[in-house]
């Protein structure tokens, strides 16, 4: 039987204790309260990756999906983490109850929380207005943001140092810290976990925020309770005198706070890095997200207590932080590898399961095997770092706050150096290299003393000491260079098809592929000549016949649709073929494209100019480098035509350009008559997908009409269209416009993709949104406040239903007698090939949608 050292009721087996500190006294106040601790820090953590998921859809919605979001986000979060480790040392009494400051902290974020809750978006709202597109407004919105998380996360980073009071100021002191630290981070892995796959998924921003509050709350609570039953702690021994060694020490512990930053710098790019091609590996889905943040944390949780065990051992602590950044840098080529060499051929097919479950399994699997030995070793990094400077007789809390203030001025240069500057300007794989050199450095420096510790060795040392260090030193720059050299380029294969590589590879040549600020993109050529965009591991655009009629459709619809346009906003640029058939109008006057990724414009779209009509050297386009759904918000320009032709929903972060909300923005920037045009993908999607996204852009849009993209009566995509008002269409004026010699060029764009006259164009008709009242009588609205559809098409990332989509979709269909106008002669031939088209999708066997082996299965390529 295992004795056990009892107080209060709280039990610790003594063997345990024993066998992780055993110059621990058995009455230590620290030691008995340590299960409860470790509670504490698990709660803490769990709130604080909750609360962090949550930041970060708001600033999305806020700043945008953008590279400056996430910057925004981890700057913020883990500068705020740092300052407070730093200030509260100084700020807070070393006489007051380490758990009562630590009580009164997390009551503090469960308050700030409630406040970044509401405020923010009230804030943001405010600024909005006032600032601009582009650049300028973006790093304008990123600055309001900041402003506005800093005080959560500057006391979120004051409780490591405020509870490290209550630890024994001795080398002892560090694996107590350690364990802390991985509770911690393990609560962090569950809080990420809990928000992307349960409280986002089903319920809201608030219902996520108020869970995290409660978590405050209860540690609050059970910390105040505790502080009550435990002694006080000594107060801090006085300081050395300066002339007894102080100047010494101090020497010494500023080359483990160099050390420290540099690995959290590596830490953090890394990070950037490693989502960005492991969600090309896995998709970008909000789970796919999760599971790689689950994954880091895991693995520095787990690293965190390895490092509070290896802190106790008789070699120094600041030897061991050494060779864990000197593995780093063996470790980090190991995961490049993996993410370009290894994981993207794994032989697996995606259309092989239609459960999203069975993903998420081996998306895990894949994510540990890749990531897991350097995060581990990132996270035992930091507790050895605290056992390192524990022999200077400072304020326990205080050197908790520097060595965490250091670290997390590093992983803020790392955050958003690797996101804002050298992924965009030089790529991951030279990224990649750059890390393996940053731990080089940080090992140089945690090995290397200071001052006149360093002045004593060298005094000691012999010629052949010191010649045998050169030597080791000179080897290991080799051994760096030669990891370094081994970082493989990220395959252009990867960045076109991403988790589809397996079954694609080989079925074109890339023509251009490159690491952008927001996404990697490629364009390839098939051996028909025909060629694909590809964005973020997924074709966007071709020019593939069934991908010319819808980008086609997307402008030339809501430009005959409209009586006279003259100004049209594009959203999402592509190929620019949507964008270039506006070109062809002659009433046009302004073209307005938003797109967030500089390089699709800038080279992409050069690589479509016969298809796109060489739309970005028209003087009446404008490109707007921006999230739409910001320029949106901001601009006071209105438009005739509102056309949008955004990435999949399932891909995380767009689901806001679907949202009540932006669709509502959308109708105040209508002109009068004005008409909207939306894109609603079939493939890659489910029902409850489709339905969200149908009855979120009638919500807005009450009237609207639905228009089909099928192929060869099969599903495939569909258009939604609404207009300010309801307007009736008159088929014999549009027929009229067609034939007109000014609009020739407009008829030319339109027989290339299958439509000689207004009768067939309007033949695409496939409902509207009275027929499908039953249909969408449950479907969740998309609101900005939950960005459901992300988790319903998440859902569907891998599913291919498209046909049983349509079917159900158009099964509701009635001629609207009321829509269309004109001659007996005119409706009755538009009735006629309605009719035609209604039979030929009936006659489509209903298993035909039960399953499809890929989105391409169906057509030579594309979308």
């Amino acid at each position: 039987m295992i004795s056990t050292e009892t107080n209060d009721k709280m039990t610790f087996p003594k063997t345990m204790i024993e066998s992780v500190a055993p110059s621990a006294p058995p009455t230590d106040p620290f030691t008995r309260r340590l299960p409860l601790l470790l509670l504490l820090f698990f709660g803490s953590g769990l709130a604080a990756l909750i609360y962090e998921i949550v930041w970060f859809q708001m600033l999305q919605l806020i700043i945008g999906s953008s590279a400056v979001s996430l910057a925004v986000l981890l700057g913020t979060y883990l500068g705020g983490l740092g300052l407070g480790g730093l200030l509260l040392p100084r700020l807070i009494p070393v006489r007051i109850h380490p758990l009562r400051v630590y009580a009164g902290l997390e009551l503090g974020i469960g308050v700030m929380g409630l406040a970044v809750l509401f405020g923010l978006p009230i804030l943001g709202r405010f600024y909005m207005s006032q600032a601009g597109a582009g650049f300028a407004g973006l790093l304008l919105r990123g600055t309001i943001c900041a402003a506005g998380l800093i005080l959560p996360t500057l006391l979120m980073g004051a409780t490591l140092p405020a509870v490290a009071r209550w630890v024994e100021s001795t080398s002892q002191g560090a694996p107590w810290l350690g364990f802390l630290y991985a509770a911690n981070t393990a609560g962090a892995v569950g809080g990420c976990l809990l928000a992307g796959f349960y409280l986002l998924r089903f319920h809201d921003l608030e219902t996520a925020t108020f869970v995290a509050v409660a978590v405050n709350g209860s540690i609050a609570a059970l910390s105040w309770l505790a502080a009550g039953r435990s002694p006080r702690p000594a107060p801090s021994p006085p300081p050395v005198p300066e002339d007894t060694g102080t100047a010494s020490r101090r020497g010494k512990i500023w080359t483990i706070h160099v050390a420290i930053a540099l690995s959290g710098l590596a830490a953090l790019g890394a990070e950037v890095i490693w989502t960005r091609l492991l969600g090309l590996i896995l998709g970008g889905t909000v789970y796919a997200f999760a599971l790689i943040l689950a994954v880091f944390l895991s693995g520095l949780a787990v690293g965190g207590g390895l490092g509070g065990f290896l802190s106790r051992r008789k070699t120094p602590p600041r030897v061991i932080l050494g060779y864990c950044q000197f593995l780093l840098a063996g470790a980090i080529a190991w995961t490049a590898y993996q993410l370009a060499q290894s994981l993207p051929y794994w032989p697996i097919s995606p259309s092989l399961s239609q459960n999203p479950w069975l993903h998420f399994q081996l998306d895990l699997v894949r994510g540990l095997w890749a990531a897991l030995p350097p995060t581990i070793l990132w996270g035992a990094s930091f507790p050895l770092a605290l056992a390192a400077v524990s022999a200077e007789r400072r304020d326990w809390g205080k050197r908790v706050g520097g060595v965490y203030a250091s670290n997390t001025a590093g992983t803020i240069a790392g955050a958003v150096g690797f996101s804002l500057v050298l992924i965009p300007r030089f790529g991951t794989a030279v990224s990649q290299r750059i890390l393996i050199f940053v731990s080089l450095a940080a090992a140089l420096f945690a090995f290397l003393p200071a001052g006149r510790e360093a002045r004593k060795i060298q005094a000691r040392s012999g010629l052949a000491r010191s010649v045998g260090k050169a030597a080791g030193w000179t080897v290991a720059a080799i051994a760096a260079v030669a990891l370094a050299w081994s970082v493989p380029g990220v395959p252009w294969e990867l960045i076109a098809y991403g988790r589809q590589l397996p079954t694609k590879a080989g079925q074109a040549r890339v023509l251009y592929v490159g690491e952008g600020l927001n996404s990697s993109v490629a364009v390839t050529e098939l051996e028909s000549g025909d060629r694909n965009f590809h964005v973020s591991g997924k074709v966007e655009a071709s020019s593939v016949a069934q991908d010319m009629r819808l980008q086609r459709l997307l402008g030339h619809l809501p430009m005959l649709l409209h009586p006279n346009p003259k100004s049209v906003l594009v959203v999402g640029c592509g190929a620019g073929v949507t964008a270039g058939s506006f070109v062809l109008s002659p009433g046009i006057e302004r073209i307005v494209i938003c797109e967030i990724e500089p390089l699709i414009p800038e080279v992409v779209a050069r690589y479509f100019g016969r298809e796109n009509f060489d739309v970005l050297d028209d003087p009446r386009v404008e490109v707007v480098l921006d999230d739409a759904r910001h320029y949106i918000l901001t601009t006071k320009d209105t438009f005739d035509i509102i056309t949008t032709d955004p990435i999949n929903p399932w891909i995380k972060g767009s689901a806001a350009l679907y949202s009540r909300e932006y669709y509502e923005r959308c109708r105040t920037r209508l002109n009068p008559g004005g008409v909207i045009a939306q894109w609603v993908p079939l493939y890659e999607s489910t029902i409850a997908a489709v339905k969200s996204e149908a009855a979120t852009f009638f919500s807005v849009f009450p009237g609207g009409t639905i228009w089909s993209n099928d192929f060869n009566g099969l599903g495939y995509d569909v258009i939604l269209l609404g207009r300010d008002r309801p307007a009736v269409i008159d088929v014999d004026e549009m027929e009229v416009r067609i034939g007109e010699a000014r609009y020739a060029a407009v008829a030319g764009s339109l027989k290339e993709i299958g439509f000689r006259t207004a009768v067939q164009l309007l033949a695409t008709y496939a409902g509207r949104d009275d027929d499908l009242k039953i249909w969408l009588k449950d479907a969740p609205i998309n609101l900005d406040r939950n960005l459901r559809l992300q988790y319903l098409a998440g859902l569907g990332a891998n599913a291919y239903l498209s046909y049983a989509i349509y079917d159900e979709m158009v099964s509701h269909y009635r001629f609207p007698a009321d829509l269309f106008s004109g001659t007996p002669e005119t409706l009755e031939a538009l009735k006629s090939a309605l009719a035609l088209f209604k039979k030929e999708t009936s006659e489509i066997p209903a298993s035909a949608g039960l399953r499809q082996e890929g989105p391409e299965s169906d057509r030579p390529a594309g979308r």
